[in-house]
């Protein structure tokens, strides 16, 4: 099948169109008869090759949606085979069947690309839950791609990177509350780039020809902050010589985005939550109710709910705002999309990085550093090294200190005072890892920094589902 084709069937109705193709290769033939039975019998088309130099050329006569693939084929293996389907077809997605005791080669396969891998012996209902997560998963990345087609390329999404499943998870949020009037509330920590997917949801609703208009509460001092909301008459106030419409007027008919908003004074959380519930105001000054159509996107580096409990951020404001929220990781949590970035940030430096890049040593640095300033801190070290680097290659020498004050690496997790459980603390964290990735066990594994048999076997420990996530637990 053609790859314009193939595309077009991937991002149509959300990637289904008939049925999906898969390729299966495996050197045994009992081992091909019983996929080939298993998959036929759950609706997929599947034709069993096998080796890997026909698993290519097969692929080449009609792109199959998935590729199962055994890791020991006689002539080309399934790294091998792996490679070279990636290389013609860099979306495609691979699984790995691998046998017993030999998961360090399913481990460099999915260095190599691949989704998943899955042992032999395995149980049939598990490979086909895989195989339906990761069908699941290319329907969403096409839906994505295909969204991203439809606007234009300032409008947010362009400058959105990474691929990694944190990201992916976020991309999947934004894909179904975009189309939305919710308001959205993003979390996330300083300079993670919740900004730039207020604006690529935005981009990607129907509001996308109206106004986007910004304000970030923590940059006004508390006395102008009602007149750069609402507006004001003039003579209000000293200073005020005419009347001036607020960013709720200007954002009429489209999106207003409230960054900081946990930094608003409670004063001003009373006047907004009026505005965000009646979608009215007056303006400073005034008598007259205006009445506005704005779809609300705000944003905060702080826990509002624990400000809430503390009595710094009003209840009924909180849950006015916390309609559907969005957490944006920080860089520690998706380093495999640092290399991304590192080549985004190079081509946006201009003449003096362009045609830059930085070595393998540079690179493991740069991935292993735990960035406490975010993308934005990345973004400043990869264009201070494109200025300051003489030839095309950014080495060592080039790269800032990332020493700590007293030369201490600050801790990852602050221990309470009243001290806390471990065992807790380890059980929230595989919960967490679970939930994010849909119960992909070897994703969850890979953000833990586990194995997937020790992921298996501390899920085991705490007697936590091991599909733990993928039905909304």
């Amino acid at each position: 099948m053609p790859e314009k084709q193939h595309q077009l069937r991937s991002a149509t109705n959300c990637g289904v169109v008939g049925m999906r193709r898969i390729l299966v290769a495996d050197d045994e033939a009992n081992m091909r008869w019983v996929l080939q039975r298993a998959l036929s019998k759950a609706g997929y088309e599947v034709e069993a090759v096998p080796d890997g130099e026909t698993a290519i050329a097969s692929a080449r006569a009609e792109r199959p949606d998935l590729a199962l693939l055994d890791w020991k084929m006689p002539g080309l293996d399934g790294l091998g085979t792996l490679r070279e389907l990636k290389t013609q077809f860099p979306d495609l997605t691979v699984i790995i069947l691998t046998a017993h005791g030999t998961t360090a080669h399913a481990v460099e396969a999915m260095k190599a690309g691949a989704y998943d891998y899955i042992t032999k012996p395995f149980d049939v209902g598990e490979l086909l839950l895989t195989v339906a997560k990761a069908l699941e998963m290319q329907n969403l990345k096409a839906q994505v791609a295909y969204l991203r087609g439809q606007i234009n390329e300032k409008a947010g999404w362009a400058q959105v990177i990474g691929n990694s499943a944190a990201m992916r998870a976020v991309y999947e949020l934004v894909a179904r509350v975009a189309p939305t009037t919710a308001t959205v509330l993003l979390e996330g920590e300083s300079g993670t780039g919740k900004e730039l997917v207020a604006h690529a949801i935005y981009s990607l609703s129907e509001r996308r020809n109206g106004p986007f208009i910004r304000i970030n509460c923590a940059a006004l001092p508390e006395n102008l902050i009602e007149s750069e909301l609402f507006g004001h008459e003039k003579g209000a106030f000293t200073g005020a010589h005419e009347r001036k419409a607020g960013r709720f007027e200007l954002a009429d008919g489209g999106t207003l985005f409230l960054d900081e908003i946990g930094e608003l004074p409670l004063p001003l959380q009373a006047k907004l939550l009026r505005a965000l519930q009646e979608r009215s105001f007056e303006r400073v000054g005034g008598v007259k109710t205006i009445q506005v159509d704005v779809r609300i996107i705000a944003a905060t580096n702080r826990d509002l709910a624990k400000e809430m409990q503390a009595g710094r951020f009003r209840e009924d404001l909180y849950y006015r705002l916390n309609v559907f929220p969005i957490r944006v990781p920080p860089l520690r949590e998706r380093r495999e999309d640092i290399p991304l970035l590192v080549q985004h940030f190079l081509q946006r430096t201009g003449n003096y990085g362009r045609n830059k890049s930085v070595t393998p040593a540079v690179m493991e640095r740069l991935v292993n550093y735990a960035w406490p300033g975010n993308v934005r801190e990345l973004q400043n070290v990869v264009e201070r090294m494109a200025i300051i680097s003489a030839g095309q290659e950014i080495t060592l020498e080039y790269l800032p200190d990332f020493s700590f004050p007293g030369g201490k690496t600050p801790h990852l997790f602050t221990l309470p005072a009243e001290g806390i459980s471990l065992e807790e603390v380890e059980q929230s964290l595989l919960k967490q890892a679970m939930e994010r990735t849909n119960g992909n066990q070897s994703q969850a594994a890979r953000l833990l920094g586990l194995t997937r048999h020790t992921l298996l076997y501390r899920l085991e420990k705490y007697r936590i589902d091991p599909h733990w996530g993928s039905s909304g637990r």
